[in-house]
């Protein structure tokens, strides 16, 4: 088991309601967990405190068996590759030395880029479909070159895991579905990856299971035909929903409020968890 999390909680100073109530999640190699979940329901949190960025008030988080409180920054950037949701460039730099950044973990602060390092960054480059990017500043790019360069530095890595706040956001078709099938081949090669997305039916593709969070606490979670559900999915998002399917995977289609019932006012979601 890459990661492993048990009962996390973390209530915000002043917060009336806890971001994060008893959420579980375990994330084995060669497997694609999404988490989905409306606006402000704790994605993004969760993902902090199971990287041990943030302190949590009660629960416990493990990589490779050890607690995460337990590893170095270096060594974790060595197992896990990172891309959180939002990020600028802090200084002037090529796309080459921006995905170099990402071989730090494996240099040090005194070993100079080598060989095998720019193979490692050309390699990731490609596989984005960045290379031809390579020499130009990263300050030049568009919000979906600079996704994918992001991306690709995360990749330089040569991590066992890849934790992706929003990999495909700015993204358009084309490069978003790119994005999801290398997703889906780097998990068949044995990576795990734990990916963030509002795209319910790119989920539904391309995951093994789906962690659905609603207001901190797990409201369903399980292969995605256990998890993407009319019922479910209109009382966590609070709006109407259809679920259709295509070649057996779960498609969902958001209704105009007169063509569904109208949403619960609100209580507490119900729990499914599935093996």
């Amino acid at each position: 088991m890459i990661f492993e999390a048990r009962d996390l909680h973390l209530t915000w100073p002043g917060a009336a309601e806890p971001t994060l109530d008893g959420v579980d999640l375990d994330l084995p190699a060669g497997t694609l967990v999404a988490l989905v979940g409306p606006n402000g329901s704790g994605k993004t949190t969760f993902l902090r405190a199971l990287l041990g960025s943030i302190p949590v008030d009660r629960g416990q988080v493990f990589l490779q068996g050890r607690p995460i409180v337990t590893w170095s920054r270096e060594a974790m950037a060595r197992e896990v590759g990172v891309l959180p949701q939002r990020e600028e460039s802090a200084f002037p730099m090529t796309v080459m030395e921006g995905v170099l950044l990402g071989r730090y973990a494996h240099l040090g602060p005194l070993r100079p880029v080598g060989p095998r390092d720019r193979a490692a960054a050309r390699s990731a480059l490609e596989r984005c479909d960045a290379w031809r990017f390579r020499d130009r500043l990263t300050h030049t790019l568009s919000a979906g070159e600079w996704q994918r360069v992001r991306l690709a530095r995360a990749l330089a890595q040569e991590p066992q895991a890849l934790v992706l706040d929003e990999p495909t956001s700015a993204l358009d078709v084309r490069h978003e579905m790119e994005v999801f099938e290398l997703i889906r081949h780097l998990v068949g090669d044995g990576l795990g990856c734990l990916l963030v997305t509002h795209h319910l039916n790119l989920a539904a593709r391309y995951a093994d299971r789906i962690v659905l969070l609603d207001r901190g606490r797990v409201a369903a979670a399980g292969t995605p035909n256990k998890v993407l559900r009319d019922d479910i999915l209109t009382r966590t998002f609070q709006w109407p929903v259809r679920v259709t399917h295509h070649l057996g995977v779960p498609q969902v289609h958001p209704l105009r409020p007169e063509e569904g019932e109208n949403p619960p006012a609100g209580g507490s979601p119900s729990v499914v968890l599935t093996p």
